[in-house]
C-alpha cells in the first residue's frame, strides 16, 4: 500500500503545505517521535497543594478572567496523545484532520472549559523597548517586586522569578488592596505563562501580558482571545517537519481531547474524572467550578495508552462521529449566564499586536450540534499572516 495515501492528502489544493508538514515525516520512517510539551506551572501549583490562594486573592483573578482556570488546576500531559492530534493539526484550516472530518478548539471550548471571558476588544498597542531598569520598575509598579537582571530577558520574565516572590508575599485580611492587587496579577502572569499560553522555551512569560493587566477590570475582555491565538500560532509552528518542543494551551487541548474525542475512542483511555464542591463557599462570594475542573483529580497514565504513538493514530482513525457539549448539564449551564452562543460561531480574526491567527468554525459546525456543509477553499491570505511577526517591531503599534 502507499503509505502517502494513508498520511498524506490525496489532493494537495486544500491542505497545500504537506511537504512541510511533520506528518510527512512518517513516511520517511520517523514514526515514534514525540514534542516536548513545555510549561512552567510545577512549582506554583506544588505551591498551592499547600495553601489555597486567599479568597481576596480569587476574587480579583475573577475580575481579571482567570478565576476558571484557577479552579481547574493542572493536569499531567499526555505527551503522546498530543503529538497524535499535532500530527493531525493543519495551518492551512486550523483544525485537526479525522477521518470523520474536521475538528478544532473554538472560543466555545474557550468559554466552557476554563469559564474564560471572549468578548473584548482586539489586543493592540506598541511593542514597547525599555531598558532592564526601567523594565524592574514597571514590575516593581504592577507586580511588587522588582526582578533581577538575570530574570528577563528583553520583554520576558523567567517565570521562576514570579514565584519566589510570591511565596514570600503572605496575604491577610489586613493586607492592603495594592498588594493583593499585585499579588493576583502576578497569580495571573503566572498562569498564562505557565499554564494558558506558554511558549516553547518553557521558562519565559511575555510581559505584554501584564500590560493587558494594568486595569483588572479591562483586562477581562482580552483573555479568551490571547489564549486563542497563542494555541492557534503554537500548533501551527509546532506541526511543522523538525519542530521539537511545542507550547501553548495543551492543557486546554488535552481536556478538549478527553471531552469530545476519548467517549468515541474507547481504546485511548481517560482517567475517572471527579467533580469537586461546585461552590468555593456558603455566600457564594464567587462561581462554581468551570467544566474543565472535572479533570482536576490525581491520576496517572498507568492505564492509558502511553507506550506509542502509533497506537493512539490507529484508535483515532477508527472515530466514527463526534460528540458535541451536553449543553444542558449541570456544570455547563452553572456559566450558562456568561455565554456568548453567537461569538461562538463568529469567523474573525484573533488578535495579538502583531500576530493574527484566523477563527474558523464554519469548518467544524457539528461541533455545535449542527450539520457540518462542504468548508469554501481555505484563503490563502491566512498563511500569509504566518510570516507576520513581532520579531523587529520593537516600537511598532
Amino acid at each position: 500500500m502507499d503509505r502517502r495515501a494513508v498520511y498524506g492528502p490525496r489532493d494537495g489544493t486544500v491542505l497545500s503545505q504537506q511537504s512541510q508538514h511533520r506528518s510527512d515525516e512518517i513516511l520517511d520512517g520517523d514514526i515514534d517521535e514525540v514534542l516536548q510539551a513545555k510549561r512552567a506551572d510545577g512549582k506554583f501549583w506544588r505551591n498551592l497543594h499547600e495553601q489555597d490562594l486567599p479568597i481576596r486573592v480569587q476574587q480579583i483573578l475573577h475580575q481579571l478572567g482567570f478565576y476558571g482556570v484557577y479552579r481547574c488546576g493542572r493536569i499531567q500531559y499526555d505527551c503522546h496523545l498530543i503529538i497524535a492530534l499535532v500530527e493531525r493539526w493543519r495551518s492551512e484550516t486550523h483544525s485537526f484532520h479525522f477521518r470523520i472530518g474536521e475538528a478544532t478548539i473554538t472560543l466555545q471550548d474557550v468559554q466552557v472549559i476554563w469559564g474564560l471571558p471572549i468578548d473584548g476588544e482586539p489586543v493592540l498597542g506598541t511593542d514597547l523597548e525599555r531598558t532592564s531598569v526601567q523594565w524592574q520598575e514597571y514590575c516593581m509598579q504592577y507586580i511588587g517586586f522588582a526582578p533581577e537582571d538575570g530574570a528577563l530577558k528583553g520583554s520576558t520574565l523567567q517565570v521562576k522569578a514570579i514565584i519566589e516572590h510570591i511565596s514570600h508575599v503572605h496575604i491577610t485580611p489586613d493586607t492592603p488592596h495594592l498588594i493583593v492587587v499585585q499579588y493576583a496579577r502576578a497569580v495571573a502572569l503566572l498562569l498564562l505563562g505557565g499554564t494558558m499560553c506558554p511558549d516553547s522555551s518553557g521558562n519565559l512569560v511575555s510581559l505584554l501580558y501584564l500590560a493587558k493587566l494594568e486595569d483588572i477590570v479591562a483586562a477581562r475582555t482580552t483573555v479568551g482571545a490571547v489564549l486563542s491565538w497563542h494555541f492557534y500560532r503554537e500548533s501551527c509552528n509546532a506541526s511543522e517537519k523538525g519542530k521539537a518542543a511545542i507550547g501553548g494551551a495543551l492543557q486546554l487541548v488535552q481536556i478538549w481531547a478527553w471531552s469530545r474525542i476519548i467517549p468515541l475512542c474507547p481504546g485511548l483511555g481517560a482517567p475517572r474524572v471527579h467533580m469537586g464542591p461546585h461552590q468555593i463557599d456558603n455566600n457564594r462570594v464567587l462561581p462554581g467550578a468551570p467544566y474543565g475542573a472535572m479533570w482536576n483529580c490525581e491520576h496517572t497514565f498507568t492505564r492509558t495508552v502511553r507506550t506509542t504513538v502509533r497506537v493512539i493514530r490507529n484508535i483515532l482513525d477508527e472515530m466514527q462521529y463526534d460528540q458535541p457539549y451536553d449543553m444542558e448539564s449541570n456544570v455547563i449551564m452553572a456559566y450558562a449566564g456568561d455565554f456568548n452562543p453567537q461569538l461562538w460561531r463568529s469567523i474573525c480574526p484573533l488578535i495579538f499586536y502583531a500576530i493574527v491567527e484566523m477563527h474558523h468554525p464554519e469548518r467544524v459546525l457539528r461541533q455545535f450540534g449542527m450539520m457540518q456543509n462542504i468548508p469554501d477553499q481555505p484563503d490563502a491570505r491566512d498563511m500569509s499572516l504566518h510570516k507576520i511577526t513581532r520579531s523587529n517591531r520593537t516600537g511598532t503599534d
